[in-house]
């Protein structure tokens, strides 16, 4: 990435064809979910903001797609649905061409929702 997106769409323009297709049909799966979040820019990544609180970012890294819930308890939560991902805190880690499922993605994003109590 080196210049600095200022929507979600000039984010992903800048990505080769198989991460872009995989942060557009995460993107579309977190939208169904929450209708009513905002896109936005949140350091740097893609992200989503709803009641004004931030839910859940994207992104793209040099060997690898990533989803951002925000929440180490999120990610703790959902332990055993992500044990095929390499995760950390708040980062769940996937291949471009194995993208999350979109059940899971809809479980992670209804799990943030009720985490910030929208």
């Amino acid at each position: 990435m080196t210049v600095q997106s200022k929507t979600i769409d000039d984010y992903l323009a800048q990505l080769p064809d198989d991460k872009r297709a995989a942060l557009e049909k995460l993107r579309k799966t977190i939208r169904a979910v929450a209708p009513k979040a905002e896109e936005c820019i949140s350091y740097r990544l893609p992200a989503f903001r709803l009641h004004g609180r931030m839910l859940v970012a994207f992104g793209a890294a040099a060997n690898h797609c990533a989803f951002y819930p925000m929440s180490s308890a999120t990610v703790e939560a959902f332990k055993d649905d992500l044990k095929e991902y390499k995760t950390s805190k708040g980062t769940i880690r996937f291949q471009a061409d194995k993208p999350l499922p979109a059940a899971l993605v809809r479980k992670l994003v209804k799990a943030r929702i009720a985490e910030n109590g929208d």
